[in-house]
């Protein structure tokens, strides 16, 4: 029996009794005693008259991870550790008599999402039987009897609501791919027919779709999550799109980073919505604070927003019955709530369950309602592509200073699922700067009036990068877009004033013909790899200056800029140098948008100017300029694969967590106290302090440092060569310019040449050359993705079994596997065919 202590009335008395003796199911917590809230609410007249009894999931949350989207399926690493607890019941609760009524409870299970028809007779819900992997769609009677299961396979069908037209949305991670920050899986939006048949994906998203839901026009409401080159862990905010997939558009918060917005539901009779806004990246299981969100002033208006509850920002899963009274769960609680932020317990579980970890989730309830408006399905599944068109590229905002005219091309780039993650950060994709790969695809023509118009492959994630004549980037796109076969779409400008009315003078120019076929870029490859395709460049133009040895005139190194392909624990020199040296304009990974023209990509990056025949007569050809504009404009990874995640490196990282590390090698010991003892005198300050083991990161952050630490000079991705242990800098620079070193340090006192090590036969140097050797030979056992015999992990390849890219019995195959071309295969069947 479900009791709550506190004090009961003689009609809650009374109802017990009268339970007892009909034999039904017993009250579950204290019923409200009016004048209260809920009486308001359910009064003749009121927002909640003739509601009557409430349905709602029980289960337990994930215990070990706090992120929102961490319910699902199994970890990357570790197949045998689920995101999901074991356990779930769904449950209808009478609000008049207290009386409770188990409608499936399956110990080993779980149960989520419950949605009520708009005949009020059945519920949709997300099930997983005990004993099994993923979670499926499901009806069930009101009664709990008829439970019917609507999909299968081996995939997790989650959050799915009924369309007016007779169908299901839901989020589904049939897309095959994986957090592009984490170690769990993706799901995005799909639907299928009122029977579970004819399942198809609405979405191209990297990363997480959630909560889809009908708004009063058609069109669909739900949480969108991206990165395309900008913070990963701040924009996740509110989009609309038709039930087919078409018209995908953000309906609010897109530029305001920082806060999860999820859970959106329509308020009756009004123009807003209520939604969770769930605090920084998001709280486990979605929870957060209640807002109302009206629109009418632009998908951008701070002012838009309004935040309602009080207290901790432990609100989840909101039901509106008026702008003034909600519904939501909290913990093991059911509140009712009102415009105010004033609540309500209506309904708690009893201590023991709440000591159990058992939570309540979605609410809902058990009324008939209507349906929205119905709008066509505009696609064609027969066709793969779709058309966008442009009306006026300079039409937009944050666009001083482009004159008409200039800009003449469109890059059109696509960003990349990943396979699968493992460690929590980008690395080693970039250092603190890109997390995905991102594919050039080509180009496609701006006319004269800034209009353009293309065709599309359907279901994959484009964004543009406007050029100009010398195709530099003039302005940057930091969000995809999709679509669907057969829809025909437009924008109005770059970055378009969503509460503008396009103007009706408009000519485009470009749909006087048909639709530009996307131009691939000959000589490049689509994706970049830098040891590969930028090394190169940089080995035939650059290392004659820039590398380890003095300059051919005998001078100083140029800079003391290494630009070697050297590997260091991490990456290569090169690579690491020219991203704290800023020759390099990414967008970085940070919590910003909408640029100024020409602050982002090929027009803002100085390694171009480098290489234009100004800086010492160095001038890169055609071919090589191009292939370095282009890496830049892709997002400027260090891998072209996503198989060098997490292998390969010394000091990586696992859920944010370092991995992999030295710390315990006898080598590491030595040198350490050889870097304490001859070097702290000088190196003491956090500033200055060096690294005393290949993965020691000296508290500077792994996935977003400040690109001004002076600490980045001495980094460990630096100081330690471990492709010629002989030319590390914690060598060379203490070394005496006699002795063939670089003689770089100085007297704290005097501040006079002060050569640590006089000579090479120096003990203290010899454990310093110890550990870059044993850094380089386990980097040759190891192997990273660009050293003969590299090896992806078993995890990539067990992944890429289950997605039906690899034969079954690869992971236990011992024949060198491409990833490149692995990967490829991996891309293209997610291609959108009839």
């Amino acid at each position: 029996m479900n009791t709550n202590s506190g004090r009961w009335s003689l009609a809650c008395r009374l109802v017990l009794w009268l339970g007892l003796l009909s034999g039904g199911a017993l009250p579950a917590a204290t019923p409200p005693a009016a004048p209260d809230l809920l009486a308001t609410f359910r009064a003749p007249g009121g927002p909640m008259a003739g509601v009557d009894e409430l349905v709602f999931a029980l289960r337990k949350p994930n215990e070990t991870d706090g992120h929102w989207y961490t319910n699902i399926g199994y970890y990357a690493h570790d197949p045998e550790r689920k995101a999901w607890r074991e356990g779930g019941r769904l449950v209808r609760w009478h609000l008049g008599t207290g009386r409770t009524t188990t409608l499936l409870d399956d110990p080993r299970g779980g149960v989520r999402d419950p949605q009520l028809h708009y005949d009020g007779k059945k519920i949709l819900f997300s099930y997983r039987r005990g004993g099994t992997e993923a979670y499926h769609l499901y009806e069930i009677a009101l009664d709990g009897t008829g439970l019917r299961q609507l999909t299968d396979g081996p995939y997790d069908d989650i959050e799915p609501t009924y369309l007016p037209d007779g169908g299901i949305v839901f989020v589904s991670t049939r897309c095959k791919r994986w957090v592009n920050c984490w170690l769990t899986q993706v799901a995005v939006l799909h639907r299928c027919d009122a029977d579970g048949g004819n399942v198809r994906a609405l979405s191209s998203n990297n990363e997480q779709d959630n909560t889809p839901w009908p708004m009063p026009d058609g069109r669909l409401l739900y949480t969108r999550w991206e990165y395309v080159d900008r913070s990963q862990v701040d924009y996740h905010h509110l989009w609309a799109a038709n039930p087919d997939g078409t018209a995908q558009t953000v309906w609010y918060g897109n530029l305001h980073p920082g806060i999860v917005m999820i859970d959106a539901k329509p308020v009756p009779g009004t123009d807003r919505v209520v939604a969770v806004f769930s605090p920084g990246h998001g709280r486990r299981d979605h929870a957060g604070h209640l807002a109302l969100v009206d629109v009418r002033g632009g998908p951008d208006a701070r002012e838009s927003a309004h935040q309602f509850t009080k207290g901790a920002p432990d609100f989840r899963d909101p039901w509106a019955f008026s702008a003034d009274c909600f519904l939501a769960a909290v913990g093991a609680s059911v509140v009712a709530i009102d415009g105010h932020g004033r609540q309500q317990t209506i309904y708690r579980l009893t201590p023991a369950e709440a000591k159990e970890g058992w939570q309540i989730h979605e609410p809902r309830p058990l009324t008939s309602r209507a349906r929205e408006r119905v709008i066509p399905d505009r696609t064609r599944p027969a066709e793969t592509t779709g058309r966008l068109i442009l009306a006026d590229i300079y039409d937009g905002r944050n666009m001083a200073g482009v004159k008409p005219g200039e800009i003449k091309k469109l890059l059109v780039l696509e960003t990349l699922p990943m396979p699968i993650h493992y460690t929590g950060g980008m690395e080693p994709i970039s250092y603190g700067g890109t997390f995905t790969l991102e594919r050039i695809v080509g180009t496609v023509p701006v006319e004269a009036d800034g209009s353009a118009y293309l065709e599309l492959p359907a279901l994959r994630s484009f964004f543009f990068v406007a050029l100009d004549g010398q195709d530099l980037a003039v302005k940057r796109m930091q969000s995809f877009l999709t679509v669907q076969p057969g829809e025909v779409t437009s924008c109005l400008g770059c970055h378009e004033q969503r509460t503008k009315t396009p103007s009706a003078s408009y000519a485009m120019l470009a749909t006087a013909r048909p639709a530009s076929r996307i131009e691939p870029i000959a000589g490049v490859p689509d994706v970049i790899d830098f040891p590969r395709d930028i090394q190169p460049v940089l080995d035939a133009l650059c290392i004659d200056c820039h590398g380890y040895e003095r300059t051919a005139a005998g001078g100083p190194r140029a800079g003391r800029l290494l630009l070697t392909g050297d590997r260091g624990p991490m990456y290569s020199h090169s690579y690491y140098m020219l991203t704290i040296a800023h020759l390099f304009s990414d967008g970085r990974n940070k919590a910003t948008s909408n640029y100024a023209p020409r602050s982002l990509g090929s027009s803002a990056s100085r390694l171009l100017k480098l290489v234009d025949g100004s800086h010492y007569g160095v001038k890169a050809t055609p071919a090589q300029h191009r292939l370095l504009r282009l890496w830049i404009d892709s997002g400027a990874a260090y891998p072209g694969t996503y198989a060098a995640l997490g292998s390969g490196m010394i000091g990586a990282y696992a859920e944010n967590q370092p991995v992999d590390t030295d710390h315990d090698w006898p080598a590491t010991r030595a040198a350490g106290d050889a870097i304490a003892r001859r070097c702290a005198a000088c190196h003491s300050e956090k500033e200055r302090a060096l690294p005393r083991a290949l993965a020691d990161e000296r508290g500077v952050s792994f996935w977003r440092p400040d690109m001004h630490d002076p600490r980045l000079l001495t980094s460990r991705h630096i100081v330690f060569n471990l492709s010629r242990p002989e030319k590390s800098l914690i060598l060379l620079a203490p070394l005496a310019e006699s002795a063939g070193g670089w003689g770089l340090c100085r007297d704290p006192k005097t501040k006079q040449p002060a050569s640590v090590f006089a000579d090479t036969s120096d003990a203290d140097y010899q454990k310093l050359l110890a550990l870059c050797v044993a850094g380089r030979d386990h980097l040759a056992r190891v192997k990273r993705f660009d050293m003969p015999g590299f090896q992806p992990r078993r995890d990539w390849v067990r992944e890429m079994v289950r997605y039906g890219v690899l034969p079954a019995g690869s992971e236990h195959a011992t024949y060198p596997l491409d990833p490149y071309a692995v990967e490829r295969r991996y891309w293209q069947s997610l291609w959108y065919a009839p």
